[in-house]
């Protein structure tokens, strides 16, 4: 969850017509965990966003966002606990603004909420990161890496105090196989970038203030 929204609740007057914003909310899928054919999923909204998310078969899930309104979302299919793995996935991803394709879970103790940013919209998370280091992966794909630091924010454990790790990929994709355990070894051994217990992870799709659509299957079972 990059972003957080203050929200106030004004009660309309009885019988008084709900505005355009207000219906957009209602009709958005509510936030909601869980398991579906065998995958842990995980969707949140900070309730402004009008943003359809559906599971469908297997590993698949489908998202599309926008038509006014805006706020943040956050979900996919994935695991529950999350950690080292091979994970394969192919899809379409078509963002128009500030979005995120990534690999996306939390540890705790240290509490820790980290991307593998496999593909981005308009927005660039580096852009408001503190840079460590680069690395090459063994499919000599290349990402920066990069921590940012979140105060008293939503998070798994409620609002909190937290750090973000951020691994960019420089050749954006939609699909192939990222091992987690390459990035996770390298932000400890090589970054001093602890991770705790493993929460859950999931290939996620993430947007704020944007639109778009995603249709993603996670091929790794589950």
């Amino acid at each position: 969850m990059l972003f957080s929204s203050t929200f106030l609740a004004i009660a309309a007057a009885a019988g008084a017509r709900a505005s355009p914003m207000e219906l957009a909310k209602r009709q958005s899928t509510p936030s909601s965990t869980g398991t579906h054919n065998g995958y842990y999923y995980s969707w949140w909204t900070d309730g402004s966003s009008q943003v359809t998310y559906e599971n469908l078969e297997g590993g698949s899930y489908s998202v599309s966002w926008g038509g006014g309104g805006g706020g943040n979302f956050v979900g996919g299919k994935g695991w529950n606990p999350g950690g080292p793995k091979e994970i394969t996935y192919s899809g379409t991803y078509n963002p128009n603004g500030n979005s995120y394709l990534a690999i996306y879970g939390w540890t705790q103790n240290p509490l820790i909420e980290y991307y593998i940013i496999e593909n981005f919209g308009s927005y660039n998370p580096s852009s408001a990161a503190t840079y460590q280091k680069s690395f090459i992966a063994s499919d000599d794909s290349e990402f920066d890496v990069y921590t940012s630091e979140r105060v008293q924010q939503p998070s798994i454990e409620g609002t909190a105090t937290f750090t973000q790790y951020w691994s960019v990929r420089k050749n954006l994709r939609t699909g192939g196989t990222v091992d987690t355990a390459e990035h996770f070894d390298f932000w400890q051994n090589e970054c001093n970038m602890p991770l705790g217990n493993h929460n859950y992870m999931i290939v996620a799709t993430e947007g704020y203030f944007s639109s778009g659509s995603a249709a993603i299957n996670v091929e790794t079972p589950p």
